[in-house]
Parts: C-alpha cells; structure tokens; sequence
C-alpha cells in the first residue's frame, strides 16, 4: 500500500466533523483495490471516527474502490456521485450511510 494511500486512511480521524455526524454509529468496510489494496474498517460512534487495518464482521456499509480514488474523493478531486454511476465506487448495505459519509470529514 502506498504511502499516500495509508495518510488519507490515517488522517480521517482528525479530518472527522462530530457536530455533522451528530450521534450517528456506523461502522464501514472499506475495501481497496489495485496496487494499494487493503482492507479498513472506519468506526464512527460516540462523536469520534476511528480506523484500522482489520475487516468487520458485519458491517453497515461495505465501500469497495481503488486505493487512489479514496485519495482523489478525500483530497476533493472525485466527484463521489460521478464515482458511483461509473463504478468506480462499489457499495453494499446501507446506502443512505454512504451518502452522508463524506459530509462528516473536511475534504481538501
């Protein structure tokens, strides 16, 4: 996994809007392709977000994509929706989770 991958993954936590999330819990599965292939989970609970290399065991939403397009969406220079139509981004479970996602982090 490259190194740029691993930061954006690392960074979410500081980036993490609790005054958007509100009292949300989700947990997410975040499963990256391609050279920097890996699995994360990212858990959201109590106002904090937390990440770990790990794989859930049931998790709400399950997030496939490139490793270099989750940098490109959380550096803001993905449209998430396009990513979404043209499959660039693979979801599973609870959609509506996913929408809200990225309203709960500073992108850019």
């Amino acid at each position: 996994m490259s190194s740029e991958v691993k930061a954006a993954i690392e960074a979410l936590p500081a980036a993490f809007l609790p005054e958007k999330a509100g009292d949300a819990k989700a947990l997410f599965q975040l499963d990256l392709t391609g050279d920097d292939s890996g699995q994360w989970v990212l858990d959201v609970a109590d106002g904090k977000c937390e990440v770990r290399e790990d794989v859930a065991p049931m998790p709400d939403v399950t997030v496939s994509m490139n490793g270099s397009d989750l940098v490109a969406l959380f550096s803001n220079q993905m449209d998430p929706v396009q990513a979404f139509m043209r499959g660039k981004i693979k979801v599973s479970g609870n959609l509506g989770l996913v929408m809200q996602l990225l309203n709960w982090f500073e992108r850019g």
